[in-house]
């Protein structure tokens, strides 16, 4: 195929017919008109046109009488629509087709066409994100469609450094990735880091949106489950990111954008916390860190002790079970944290109106059978309904997987070895936290505390009032 259009305008319609199979795709629209002693010809796809944008452009284009000059001149000229360029490149001109924009050829426009952008997208409104919610606040959320999100932010910083980096990846679906950053805010040595790193990225598709592009960007280490990328999908909170010097991804068809880079403490802040009084907000933060911290330590530290009751002080004699049930305690805690996941899954695919009751009334009965006939004990389900529910304290799905993957695995230690068996997973979850690295390699997962940063590690922990400067 031909890189270049020639300067026959025949032969150029001809090649953008076979190029774009215009014969073969119901749902790919050639249009032409006769205007004098000239002719237009324009590609679009159906569904990602403005109808009635087009209709006032080709009675505005009919009502001319003629064609002339070159592609540009004709685009300066008579055009009146805000969105257009000129291109040669036949690569070009069917990307842009396929992402929705319309191709004009003419009679005397030689080897250059005109691209319009007046493509449009089925879209939904940008309501609240269902799993990102707040008492109080903004009621938006990003979208599947790439402009409605970009408007989002640049409707809540109006600054000309706000910057938005442009890039196509993907052989097959050519999605559409923007780099956002603050111009003067952000580590431009970093940004130049991820850039090279877009550019590099070979792949034939990003059907899977910011997990497919994550897994590009990033080189993974299967044993470390915790996350790498933060995502949001609140507006508000992303402009935040960005007034503090990080990095947004956002990507076409994904409702959800990537902040760069990251650390663990980054998950534990929410929109909440800032839509309240500092007090308020500081206390909701503490109390986010400590059951954070308890749905990781309490059922392993608990199996612990039931290990060793000698080791346990008198005043916590309480938490001791005076019956131990028919299983092992460690299969019970084992056996409820796959029947949690298990309730969930059954969650995710049940109708909207059958979804809570079936949850409630399930874990229910499946609780009150297996205390009643000996295959748990109340104490297991005690703790295991408090760390399900102390989950979602933190909305990243990932990290609630991670914490649930090293729990498991921390219980499993502590049965074969013991105290040291215990001492020695606690160990590995340090170091699986320090050797966590995020995108550019180089920023440590454990940011600030390691390297210590005493006023932006207070500032985590703290709500700050916003000063007046």
């Amino acid at each position: 195929m031909n890189k270049t259009l020639t300067e026959n305008y025949s032969e150029n319609v001809t090649l953008m017919q076979s190029a774009l199979r215009v014969n073969e795709s119901f749902d790919v629209l050639y249009k032409k008109l006769t205007i004098g002693s000239g002719e237009l010809s324009f590609f679009y796809i159906d569904g990602f046109t403005k109808d009635t944008v087009m209709q006032k452009l080709m009675m505005h284009f009919i009502s001319l009488g003629k064609i002339k000059g070159s592609a540009s001149e004709f685009m300066m000229q008579s055009v009146p629509y805000i969105e257009t360029d000129t291109v040669t490149d036949v690569d070009k001109m069917i990307t842009a087709v396929m992402s929705g924009c319309t191709l004009c050829l003419g009679s005397s426009f030689g080897a250059e066409a005109i691209i319009i952008d007046t493509r449009t997208y089925p879209a939904r409104t940008t309501e609240e994100p269902e799993g990102d919610r707040v008492m109080r606040g903004s009621r938006d959320g990003f979208v599947e469609t790439l402009i409605f999100n970009t408007a989002l932010i640049r409707r809540r910083i109006r600054n000309p450094a706000l910057t938005m980096q442009y890039f196509s990846i993907g052989e097959d679906s050519r999605s559409d990735v923007v780099m956002c950053y603050m111009n003067d805010r952000a580590d431009m040595k970093y940004v130049r880091t991820i850039e090279r790193k877009l550019k590099a990225i070979k792949t034939d598709s990003l059907v899977i949106g910011h997990e497919s592009l994550k897994e590009c960007l990033i080189k993974t280490r299967w044993y470390n489950p915790f996350p790498k990328v933060r995502t949001t999908e609140r507006p508000d909170v992303a402009a935040a990111q960005l007034l503090e010097g990080s990095i947004l991804l956002v990507i076409d068809n994904s409702p959800e954008v990537m902040v760069l880079p990251v650390s663990i403490f980054d998950f534990m802040q929410e929109s909440n916390d800032f839509y309240f009084p500092p007090l308020t907000g500081t206390y909701i933060r503490i109390v986010r860190y400590i059951v954070f911290f308890l749905t990781l330590v309490i059922t392993p530290a608990w199996y612990l002790m039931l290990e060793y009751p000698e080791l346990v002080p008198s005043f916590l004699s309480f938490a001791m079970p005076e019956d131990s049930g028919k299983l092992p305690i460690i299969v019970q805690l084992l056996l409820v944290e796959f029947i949690i996941d298990a309730l969930r899954l059954a969650s995710l695919n049940t109708p909207n109106m059958l979804n809570n009751s079936l949850s409630v009334v399930g874990g229910l009965i499946l609780g009150d059978f297996a205390v009643s006939i000996g295959w748990l004990i109340p104490e297991v389900i005690l703790y295991m309904a408090f760390v399900a529910i102390a989950n979602f304290t933190q909305r990243s799905y990932e990290l609630g997987y991670a914490i649930k993957f090293l729990r498991i695995f921390w219980l499993i230690v502590t049965a074969i070895f013991g105290f040291w068996g215990f001492c020695g997973a606690f160990v590995v979850i340090i170091i699986l936290l320090l050797t966590n690295t995020t995108v550019n390699g180089k920023r440590n997962y454990l940011y600030p505390l390691i390297p210590f940063n005493g006023r932006a590690l207070l500032s985590l922990v703290v709500r700050v009032r916003k000063k007046n400067v």
